[in-house]
Protein backbone atom coordinates (compact mmCIF):
# COMPACT_ATOMS: atom_id res chain seq x y z
CA UNK A 1 0.00 0.00 0.00
CA UNK A 2 1.12 3.67 -1.25
CA UNK A 3 0.90 6.16 1.23
CA UNK A 4 0.22 9.80 0.66
CA UNK A 5 3.57 12.07 0.91
CA UNK A 6 1.89 14.16 3.30
CA UNK A 7 1.46 11.29 5.85
CA UNK A 8 4.31 10.39 8.06
CA UNK A 9 4.35 6.36 8.77
CA UNK A 10 3.73 6.05 12.97
CA UNK A 11 7.56 4.65 13.91
CA UNK A 12 9.17 7.32 12.00
CA UNK A 13 7.05 10.73 13.79
CA UNK A 14 8.04 8.76 17.20
CA UNK A 15 12.11 8.31 16.37
CA UNK A 16 11.94 12.24 15.97
CA UNK A 17 9.66 13.05 19.19
CA UNK A 18 12.27 11.07 21.23
CA UNK A 19 14.72 13.12 19.79
CA UNK A 20 13.76 16.43 20.06
CA UNK A 21 13.55 15.44 23.87
CA UNK A 22 16.50 14.21 24.59
CA UNK A 23 18.46 16.19 27.29
CA UNK A 24 21.48 18.38 26.60
CA UNK A 25 24.86 16.85 27.53
CA UNK A 26 26.30 16.98 31.03
CA UNK A 27 29.12 19.12 30.46
CA UNK A 28 27.49 21.68 29.19
CA UNK A 29 25.29 22.25 32.27
CA UNK A 30 28.67 21.76 34.11
CA UNK A 31 29.87 24.36 32.32
CA UNK A 32 27.02 26.94 32.91
CA UNK A 33 27.32 26.59 36.32
CA UNK A 34 31.02 27.04 36.94
CA UNK A 35 30.44 30.31 34.69
CA UNK A 36 27.91 31.61 37.39
CA UNK A 37 29.93 30.75 40.17
CA UNK A 38 32.86 32.55 38.77
CA UNK A 39 30.97 35.27 38.57
CA UNK A 40 29.41 35.33 41.96
CA UNK A 41 32.92 34.38 43.71
CA UNK A 42 34.27 37.79 41.70
CA UNK A 43 31.27 39.78 42.53
CA UNK A 44 31.63 38.52 45.91
CA UNK A 45 34.79 39.17 45.76
CA UNK A 46 35.01 42.89 44.42
CA UNK A 47 32.04 43.48 46.93
CA UNK A 48 34.48 42.26 49.88
CA UNK A 49 37.12 44.23 48.42
CA UNK A 50 35.38 47.53 48.17
CA UNK A 51 33.56 47.02 51.95
CA UNK A 52 37.40 46.72 53.20
CA UNK A 53 38.58 49.49 51.82
CA UNK A 54 35.30 51.54 52.40
CA UNK A 55 35.46 50.56 56.47
CA UNK A 56 38.67 48.55 57.24
CA UNK A 57 41.67 48.91 55.59
CA UNK A 58 43.93 51.05 56.82
CA UNK A 59 43.36 54.16 54.39
CA UNK A 60 39.77 54.02 55.90
CA UNK A 61 41.04 54.31 59.05
CA UNK A 62 43.09 57.26 58.43
CA UNK A 63 40.34 59.23 56.77
CA UNK A 64 37.78 58.91 59.24
CA UNK A 65 40.38 60.49 61.80
CA UNK A 66 40.80 63.09 59.42
CA UNK A 67 37.13 63.08 58.88
CA UNK A 68 36.06 63.43 62.58
CA UNK A 69 38.80 66.44 62.71
CA UNK A 70 36.67 67.83 59.79
CA UNK A 71 33.84 67.98 61.69
CA UNK A 72 35.01 69.20 64.68
CA UNK A 73 34.75 66.04 66.41
CA UNK A 74 38.05 66.58 68.81
CA UNK A 75 36.75 64.50 71.42
CA UNK A 76 36.17 61.55 69.28
CA UNK A 77 38.99 62.03 66.83
CA UNK A 78 41.15 61.70 70.41
CA UNK A 79 39.89 58.90 71.65
CA UNK A 80 40.75 56.50 68.37
CA UNK A 81 43.09 53.81 69.00
CA UNK A 82 47.03 55.66 69.07
CA UNK A 83 46.14 59.41 69.04
CA UNK A 84 46.55 60.09 72.72
CA UNK A 85 50.20 59.98 73.37
CA UNK A 86 52.05 56.94 75.10
CA UNK A 87 54.87 56.71 77.00
CA UNK A 88 57.17 55.69 74.52
CA UNK A 89 55.70 59.33 72.97
CA UNK A 90 57.31 61.32 75.62
CA UNK A 91 60.70 61.24 75.56
CA UNK A 92 61.23 64.63 74.96
CA UNK A 93 60.71 67.26 78.08
CA UNK A 94 59.15 69.50 75.24
CA UNK A 95 55.89 67.11 74.73
CA UNK A 96 55.92 65.58 78.58
CA UNK A 97 55.13 69.69 79.58
CA UNK A 98 52.52 70.15 76.45
CA UNK A 99 49.20 71.60 77.57
CA UNK A 100 46.23 70.07 76.12
CA UNK A 101 44.07 72.87 75.73
CA UNK A 102 44.35 72.89 72.28
CA UNK A 103 43.08 69.44 71.89
CA UNK A 104 39.02 70.97 71.68
CA UNK A 105 36.10 71.51 68.86
CA UNK A 106 37.07 75.52 69.57
CA UNK A 107 40.64 75.50 68.28
CA UNK A 108 40.26 72.95 65.31
CA UNK A 109 40.04 74.81 61.87
CA UNK A 110 38.45 73.25 58.68
CA UNK A 111 39.75 70.23 56.71
CA UNK A 112 38.39 69.91 53.20
CA UNK A 113 39.42 67.71 50.25
CA UNK A 114 40.51 64.50 51.98
CA UNK A 115 41.98 62.13 49.76
CA UNK A 116 44.54 59.32 50.01
CA UNK A 117 47.15 59.16 47.28
CA UNK A 118 49.71 56.27 48.82
CA UNK A 119 49.57 53.52 51.10
CA UNK A 120 52.46 51.08 51.12
CA UNK A 121 54.08 48.70 53.52
CA UNK A 122 56.66 50.19 55.71
CA UNK A 123 57.95 47.69 57.92
CA UNK A 124 55.72 46.06 60.64
CA UNK A 125 52.89 48.93 59.76
CA UNK A 126 51.26 50.55 56.83
CA UNK A 127 52.35 54.10 55.53
CA UNK A 128 49.61 56.27 54.47
CA UNK A 129 49.69 59.50 52.67
CA UNK A 130 46.71 62.02 52.55
CA UNK A 131 46.61 65.55 50.55
CA UNK A 132 44.08 67.46 51.97
CA UNK A 133 43.03 71.34 52.72
CA UNK A 134 43.62 73.08 55.93
CA UNK A 135 42.33 76.64 56.22
CA UNK A 136 42.61 77.06 52.34
CA UNK A 137 46.59 75.52 52.63
CA UNK A 138 46.96 72.65 50.33
CA UNK A 139 49.08 69.67 52.65
CA UNK A 140 50.02 66.17 52.99
CA UNK A 141 50.62 64.17 55.72
CA UNK A 142 51.91 60.50 56.28
CA UNK A 143 50.54 58.22 58.75
CA UNK A 144 51.58 55.20 60.03
CA UNK A 145 49.48 52.64 61.29
CA UNK A 146 49.21 49.00 62.25
CA UNK A 147 47.13 46.26 63.05
CA UNK A 148 45.49 46.03 66.20
CA UNK A 149 43.17 43.09 66.36
CA UNK A 150 39.94 41.90 64.41
CA UNK A 151 36.31 42.57 64.49
CA UNK A 152 35.08 39.68 63.01
CA UNK A 153 36.44 38.69 60.34
CA UNK A 154 37.60 42.59 59.55
CA UNK A 155 40.81 44.09 60.82
CA UNK A 156 40.96 46.72 63.15
CA UNK A 157 43.76 49.15 63.22
CA UNK A 158 45.48 51.83 65.40
CA UNK A 159 48.01 53.90 65.30
CA UNK A 160 51.11 53.19 65.25
CA UNK A 161 52.46 56.88 66.07
CA UNK A 162 50.47 59.50 67.57
CA UNK A 163 49.22 62.22 64.88
CA UNK A 164 49.46 64.75 67.91
CA UNK A 165 52.25 67.34 67.19
CA UNK A 166 53.69 70.11 69.30
CA UNK A 167 53.56 73.84 68.60
CA UNK A 168 56.09 75.82 71.21
CA UNK A 169 54.50 79.40 71.11
CA UNK A 170 56.45 82.34 72.30
CA UNK A 171 53.85 85.62 72.28
CA UNK A 172 55.71 88.76 73.26
CA UNK A 173 53.89 92.20 74.36
CA UNK A 174 51.12 89.89 76.11
CA UNK A 175 50.24 87.05 78.10
CA UNK A 176 46.79 86.81 76.41
CA UNK A 177 46.24 85.26 73.21
CA UNK A 178 43.79 83.25 70.50
CA UNK A 179 44.66 80.31 68.28
CA UNK A 180 42.07 79.92 66.10
CA UNK A 181 39.76 82.35 67.60
CA UNK A 182 40.10 80.41 70.83
CA UNK A 183 41.30 82.92 74.09
CA UNK A 184 44.27 81.57 76.28
CA UNK A 185 46.42 82.98 78.81
CA UNK A 186 50.21 81.84 78.56
CA UNK A 187 50.08 81.88 82.72
CA UNK A 188 47.15 79.56 82.55
CA UNK A 189 48.78 77.40 80.27
CA UNK A 190 52.55 77.05 80.63
CA UNK A 191 53.94 74.40 82.66
CA UNK A 192 55.32 76.61 85.44
CA UNK A 193 52.10 78.88 85.46
CA UNK A 194 52.13 82.09 86.76
CA UNK A 195 56.06 82.07 87.50
CA UNK A 196 56.88 80.75 83.97
CA UNK A 197 59.23 83.70 82.15
CA UNK A 198 57.15 85.01 79.25
CA UNK A 199 59.95 84.79 76.87
CA UNK A 200 59.69 81.20 77.07
CA UNK A 201 58.07 78.94 74.88
CA UNK A 202 54.35 77.34 76.03
CA UNK A 203 54.24 73.76 74.17
CA UNK A 204 50.99 73.31 73.45
CA UNK A 205 49.81 70.35 71.52
CA UNK A 206 47.55 70.03 68.16
CA UNK A 207 46.40 67.65 66.30
CA UNK A 208 47.97 66.95 62.95
CA UNK A 209 47.25 68.02 60.29
CA UNK A 210 46.13 71.34 61.16
CA UNK A 211 46.47 74.72 60.44
CA UNK A 212 46.85 76.99 63.43
CA UNK A 213 46.53 80.98 63.26
CA UNK A 214 48.03 82.92 66.65
CA UNK A 215 47.09 86.24 67.20
CA UNK A 216 46.69 88.58 70.23
CA UNK A 217 43.41 91.28 70.86
CA UNK A 218 43.96 93.05 73.93
CA UNK A 219 43.77 96.64 75.27
CA UNK A 220 47.53 96.80 75.23
CA UNK A 221 48.35 94.65 72.60
CA UNK A 222 47.56 93.59 69.04
CA UNK A 223 48.81 91.40 66.71
CA UNK A 224 46.86 90.08 63.40
CA UNK A 225 46.92 86.27 62.66
CA UNK A 226 50.17 84.17 62.07
CA UNK A 227 49.82 80.97 61.13
CA UNK A 228 51.46 77.49 61.24
CA UNK A 229 50.28 73.94 59.63
CA UNK A 230 51.13 71.28 61.92
CA UNK A 231 51.03 68.50 59.24
CA UNK A 232 54.01 66.04 60.86
CA UNK A 233 52.72 63.60 63.48
CA UNK A 234 55.22 64.20 66.89
CA UNK A 235 57.15 66.98 65.06
CA UNK A 236 57.78 70.31 67.31
CA UNK A 237 57.03 73.71 65.71
CA UNK A 238 58.27 76.87 66.36
CA UNK A 239 55.88 79.97 66.21
CA UNK A 240 56.61 83.43 67.66
CA UNK A 241 54.64 86.07 67.61
CA UNK A 242 55.60 89.44 68.47
CA UNK A 243 52.31 91.72 69.36
CA UNK A 244 52.10 95.44 68.63
CA UNK A 245 50.72 98.49 71.19
CA UNK A 246 47.48 99.97 70.62
CA UNK A 247 47.11 103.32 70.18
CA UNK A 248 44.90 103.46 73.42
CA UNK A 249 47.80 101.82 75.59
CA UNK A 250 50.32 104.50 74.20
CA UNK A 251 47.93 107.30 75.17
CA UNK A 252 47.70 105.80 78.54
CA UNK A 253 51.56 105.27 78.59
CA UNK A 254 52.04 109.16 77.56
CA UNK A 255 49.28 109.99 79.79
CA UNK A 256 51.57 108.23 83.17
CA UNK A 257 54.86 109.72 82.06
CA UNK A 258 53.77 113.37 81.75
CA UNK A 259 51.93 113.07 85.10
CA UNK A 260 55.32 111.40 86.26
CA UNK A 261 57.56 114.12 84.62
CA UNK A 262 54.75 117.06 86.20
CA UNK A 263 55.24 115.39 89.50
CA UNK A 264 59.44 115.78 89.11
CA UNK A 265 58.84 119.24 88.46
CA UNK A 266 57.35 120.39 91.92
CA UNK A 267 60.17 118.96 93.77
CA UNK A 268 62.22 122.08 94.32
CA UNK A 269 65.34 120.82 94.35
CA UNK A 270 68.60 120.67 91.70
CA UNK A 271 68.09 116.99 91.14
CA UNK A 272 64.44 115.86 91.49
CA UNK A 273 64.77 112.84 92.89
CA UNK A 274 64.24 109.41 89.97
CA UNK A 275 63.73 112.02 87.36
CA UNK A 276 65.20 112.02 84.01
CA UNK A 277 66.57 115.45 84.48
CA UNK A 278 68.51 118.07 86.67
CA UNK A 279 70.68 120.84 86.76
CA UNK A 280 74.30 121.29 88.37
CA UNK A 281 75.52 124.46 90.18
CA UNK A 282 78.57 125.39 91.93
CA UNK A 283 77.75 128.74 93.66
CA UNK A 284 74.90 128.72 96.64
CA UNK A 285 70.85 128.75 95.90
CA UNK A 286 69.23 131.45 97.62
CA UNK A 287 66.12 131.12 95.75
CA UNK A 288 64.31 127.97 94.46
CA UNK A 289 65.17 126.09 92.45
CA UNK A 290 61.51 126.13 90.59
CA UNK A 291 60.90 123.56 88.24
CA UNK A 292 58.19 123.75 84.59
CA UNK A 293 58.01 121.81 82.29
CA UNK A 294 58.52 123.29 78.41
CA UNK A 295 58.00 120.47 76.10
CA UNK A 296 57.06 117.00 77.13
CA UNK A 297 58.33 113.88 75.35
CA UNK A 298 56.16 112.21 72.48
CA UNK A 299 55.95 108.69 73.56
CA UNK A 300 56.53 105.86 71.43
CA UNK A 301 56.88 102.23 71.89
CA UNK A 302 58.95 99.38 70.81
CA UNK A 303 59.72 95.66 71.73
CA UNK A 304 61.83 94.77 74.37
CA UNK A 305 61.65 90.81 75.10
CA UNK A 306 58.35 89.99 76.99
CA UNK A 307 57.17 93.60 77.25
CA UNK A 308 57.93 97.07 75.75
CA UNK A 309 60.39 99.88 76.09
CA UNK A 310 60.23 103.62 75.51
CA UNK A 311 63.26 104.33 73.73
CA UNK A 312 64.90 107.64 74.21
CA UNK A 313 63.01 110.62 73.55
CA UNK A 314 63.93 114.29 73.84
CA UNK A 315 62.01 116.57 76.06
CA UNK A 316 62.88 120.18 77.61
CA UNK A 317 62.07 121.70 81.71
CA UNK A 318 62.79 125.13 82.82
CA UNK A 319 64.28 125.48 86.15
CA UNK A 320 64.49 129.37 87.55
CA UNK A 321 66.51 129.92 90.73
CA UNK A 322 68.81 132.15 91.84
CA UNK A 323 72.12 131.92 93.18
CA UNK A 324 75.50 133.13 95.22
CA UNK A 325 78.77 133.53 93.66
CA UNK A 326 81.16 131.97 96.15
CA UNK A 327 83.89 133.75 94.88
CA UNK A 328 82.79 137.52 95.38
CA UNK A 329 79.27 136.99 96.91
CA UNK A 330 77.30 138.62 93.89
CA UNK A 331 73.59 137.18 93.37
CA UNK A 332 72.76 136.20 90.01
CA UNK A 333 68.94 135.03 88.73
CA UNK A 334 69.37 131.76 86.45
CA UNK A 335 66.30 131.48 84.08
CA UNK A 336 67.28 128.24 81.44
CA UNK A 337 65.56 125.53 79.91
CA UNK A 338 67.44 121.85 80.10
CA UNK A 339 66.92 119.62 77.38
CA UNK A 340 67.20 115.64 78.58
CA UNK A 341 66.10 112.52 77.02
CA UNK A 342 63.26 110.14 78.55
CA UNK A 343 63.56 106.42 78.21
CA UNK A 344 62.73 103.37 80.28
CA UNK A 345 60.73 99.81 80.05
CA UNK A 346 56.87 98.74 80.70
CA UNK A 347 56.07 95.02 82.53
CA UNK A 348 53.46 93.58 82.61
CA UNK A 349 52.29 92.25 86.84
CA UNK A 350 50.70 88.99 87.48
CA UNK A 351 47.41 91.06 87.60
CA UNK A 352 47.38 92.42 84.16
CA UNK A 353 48.24 95.74 85.22
CA UNK A 354 51.25 96.93 83.36
CA UNK A 355 54.70 98.72 85.44
CA UNK A 356 55.84 101.63 83.28
CA UNK A 357 59.52 102.77 84.84
CA UNK A 358 61.53 105.41 83.31
CA UNK A 359 64.81 105.44 83.19
CA UNK A 360 66.53 108.49 85.90
CA UNK A 361 70.70 109.09 86.24
CA UNK A 362 70.65 107.24 89.49
CA UNK A 363 67.54 104.67 89.62
CA UNK A 364 64.42 103.27 87.53
CA UNK A 365 61.38 104.45 88.71
CA UNK A 366 57.77 103.54 88.15
CA UNK A 367 55.43 106.53 87.65
CA UNK A 368 52.46 104.40 87.66
CA UNK A 369 50.31 101.09 86.66
CA UNK A 370 48.54 100.59 83.43
CA UNK A 371 45.79 98.26 83.09
CA UNK A 372 47.21 95.80 80.21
Amino acid sequence: MVQSAGVQAPGVRSRRARTARRPAPLWSDLTLLAVVGVVLVAALAAGGLTVYREFYSPAAFVTRYLNLLSDGRAADALRLPGVALEHGDLDGDTFRAASDALLRRDALSPLTDIAVTDEHPDGDATAVTVRYNAGGHAGSTTFRVRRSGWIGVAPSWEFAQSPLAVISLTVRGSDRFFVNGFELDRRQVAAKGADSSALEPVPLLVFSPGLYSVSVKTAAATADGIGVLADKPLVDVPLDVQAKPTAAFVKIVQQRVDEFLGACATQQVLQPTGCPFGRSVANIVTAGPAWSMVSLPRITLEPDGDGWKIPPTPATAHIALEIKSLYDGSVSQVDEDVPFDVDGTIRFLPDGSASISITSPEQSSPPSGAEG
